[in-house]
């Protein structure tokens, strides 16, 4: 049973930057895709970045391409998300996902089998 645990969420103004951080535990992290997805308020969760287990494929959400990096490290169990340039509309709850062992990184929110509790980010104008 995977474990996933965000950190690095906080207040930042606009074109500002964070980095997310999310910690794996309970598995073989080399072998899970990973995904960041986000919820606003009063909106469904979205997508915003996946990297396959191999670390070969990466999908960004077209509203955080060019400004979003997703990257992990499987030696630490860790996948990070490099946000910057930062906008109001980013403001979210920021989730870290990973999907069956073997599985596909995938932009679709039911791909994925495990879920961390979230970290909010919060982007001032």
């Amino acid at each position: 049973q995977l474990t996933l645990a965000e950190s690095g969420g906080g207040l930042v103004q606009a074109g500002g930057s964070l980095r997310l951080s999310c910690a794996a535990s309970g598995g073989a992290f080399g072998t899970y895709a990973m995904a960041w997805f986000r919820q606003a308020p009063g909106k469904e969760r979205e997508f915003a970045a996946a990297i396959h287990w191999s670390g070969a494929t990466i999908y960004y959400a077209e509203s955080v391409k060019g400004r979003f990096t997703i990257s992990r490290d499987n030696d630490r169990k860790t996948v990070y998300l490099q946000m910057s340039s930062l906008r109001p509309e980013d403001t979210a709850v920021y989730y870290c996902a990973a999907a069956e062992r073997f599985g596909l990184a995938s932009r679709v929110v039911t791909s994925y089998a495990y879920w961390g509790q979230g970290t909010q980010v919060t982007v001032s104008s």
